[in-house]
């Protein structure tokens, strides 16, 4: 079963698929600070790992996919303060999915499935709006990182919360793009066990304020791209089994929340 990239085809090349059966992957991240040795493209290239791999399990099962050139801005409140970051509101997000959704129902496609890590409080609001809002021609799939059962399929650190920019973000990237670490600022950089997710909870709205001041958590020195190959399929298998289980139910599946 082929996997398609919507970017590098042609329009009578899209119109000759099976808009109806094939899914639509979208990469969905954002431009923000990912401490001083990742790039502030981290999340996007996490999220197209994720959907590449996706795409790859899903024709193993028979099932045609188009990856979607990514979304890169999206709410990102907790890195505002850190130059380079460059957020939009959530609504905005919102607005431009259910568009971008509305474009592929008036092609045929009947499925949309998000590929995402960035787990920014508004940004997650924003899928879930997202997901509230869909026409009801587009099945909307959206695995949320955040809910227990799918963390615990995810890495030691990233079940800590203390996951921004650090073991888990950076051996993804160190495997994908590793001509963008700084792997030698990457080594001296200290442990920094502050959970994101209990921050989050009890209400602080920056990194500073939850503890990093570098604008990352974990443990960075410790990433290998042996493990972000790894992690690289487990979310690929992630979003693929959260495809599967829309399709065989046959109805609308939820986004984050």
């Amino acid at each position: 079963m082929p996997v398609h990239h919507l970017p590098d085809m042609t329009w009578e090349e899209v119109r000759a698929l099976d808009r109806t059966h094939a899914v639509a992957l979208l990469p969905v991240g954002a431009v923000e600070a990912h401490g001083p040795h990742l790039p502030v493209s981290t999340d996007v290239i996490i999220a197209g790992a994720m959907a590449r791999e996706g795409a790859r399990l899903l024709a193993a099962e028979g099932v045609s996919s188009v990856i979607l050139p990514p979304v890169w801005y999206t709410a990102a409140g907790f890195s505002e303060d850190f130059p380079g970051t460059v957020g939009v509101a959530a609504a905005t997000v919102t607005a431009l999915l259910c568009d971008i959704a509305r474009a592929l129902a008036r092609q045929g496609f009947t499925t949309l499935a998000v590929a995402n890590v960035h787990l920014d409080p508004a940004h997650l609001e924003s899928l879930r709006s997202a997901g509230e809002r869909m026409p009801d021609a587009v099945r909307w799939v959206c695995p949320d990182l955040t809910r227990r059962r799918v963390a615990e399929r995810l890495t030691e650190e990233f079940r800590t919360g203390a996951c921004h920019a650090g073991r888990f973000e950076g051996s993804v990237v160190l495997a994908e793009r590793p001509e963008l670490v700084r792997t030698e600022v990457a080594a001296t950089l200290p442990p920094n066990p502050a959970s994101l997710s209990r921050a989050i909870r009890a209400g602080m709205r920056t990194f500073e304020d939850a503890g990093g001041a570098r604008a990352y958590f974990g443990w960075p020195a410790e990433a290998s791209a042996e493990e972000g190959r790894a992690t690289a399929e487990t979310l690929g298998r992630i979003l693929a089994d959260a495809v599967l289980e829309a399709l065989a139910d046959g109805r609308e599946r939820e986004g984050p929340g």
